[in-house]
């Protein structure tokens, strides 16, 4: 089946080389270079990368406007495939293919629909997520599902770790569904259930709330790890916390007070510790907890 693809990060990249191994992959539409770095250097996206290893056409562009139809449109794809974009597909270019355009989205729909499910599902302490293949709609993820797979959410999974595994898992079953759509055997179903959101994370979602649960402190830093990246504040700059553990064996300290036992650094919640592992403070590179605590001093206090 000849077909256009719409995508831009690297959780994107294996759903582009699996149907590509299948199909007729006519164009490949990926955001424009962005400046990356220290040094900002403009710097193509993942599946533009991807895109031209694999030999294919790649069509540049933020917004799917009139000039993207037209040159979409020039290539008469017969379906439309969506992993990641970062972009809305509006009409006219919405009922271009024949067959539409499929969207995989890495999340149970309707739970978790938008910009950052796999974070939201991390953060709120679910336990099991998956991927769906669903049809395009103009409502946002609203679409009926062709299909989709389970998996459950590891209790020290990051959010960064657990979308790397479902953009391979997804892939496959992204290709699956549309060998399904050119052969006439797909079937899709309306959504069933309540929808809940899941809108981009921002600086203010990765800050961690020591008042809180360790459990949901805990799932907060898994959610929102590698990015944007938990932090606290230590003198009123952040205090990036890289990687970090339950340490529901310790006795409880209060909410940000922090002590070394042995070789691990403890930092009190609203209920039992977290033991800290790598940390940043403002300024710093990233380095092992205990070397910051030895450096910093006891008394230390984050909130």
């Amino acid at each position: 089946m000849r077909l256009v693809f719409a995508g831009t990060p690297a959780v994107a990249v294996p759903s582009l080389e699996a149907v590509a191994a299948r199909h007729d992959v006519v164009a490949v539409i990926t955001r424009e270079d962005a400046p990356l770095g220290r040094k900002r250097v403009l710097t193509p996206s993942p599946v533009a990368g991807a895109a031209e290893a694999l030999g294919l056409t790649v069509i540049k562009a933020n917004r799917l406007g009139d000039e993207v139809t037209e040159r979409v449109a020039a290539l008469e794809p017969e379906l439309g495939v969506v992993v990641a974009y970062g972009g809305l597909v509006r009409e006219p270019l919405l009922s271009l293919p024949r067959h539409g355009w499929v969207n995989l989205h890495f999340s149970l729909l309707p739970r978790w629909r938008g910009a950052a499910p796999v974070q939201r599902a991390v953060m709120a302490g679910d336990t099991e997520t998956g991927a769906a293949v669903f049809r395009l709609v103009r409502e946002l993820d609203a679409g009926d599902v062709f299909s989709e797979l389970r998996r459950p959410i590891g209790p020290d999974e990051t959010a960064g770790e657990l979308l790397e595994a479902l953009s391979v898992s997804g892939a496959d079953l992204l290709a699956d569904t549309v060998d399904a759509l050119a052969d006439g055997t797909a079937m899709a179903e309306p959504q069933a259930g309540e929808p809940v959101l899941a809108p981009k994370l921002t600086i203010d979602d990765a800050r961690l709330d020591l008042a809180q649960p360790a459990e949901r402190v805990y799932a907060r830093l898994r959610g929102v790890t590698p990015e944007p990246g938990a932090f606290v504040l230590l003198g009123g700059d952040r205090f990036k916390i890289h990687a970090a553990r339950l340490a529901a064996d310790d006795e409880p300290r209060a909410p940000g007070a922090v002590a070394l036992r042995g070789d691990r650094v403890l930092m009190g919640t609203g209920t039992h510790p977290l033991e800290l592992i790598t940390v940043q403070p403002a300024g710093k590179r990233a380095m092992p907890a205990a070397d910051w605590y030895r450096g910093a001093g006891e008394g230390v206090v984050l909130s």
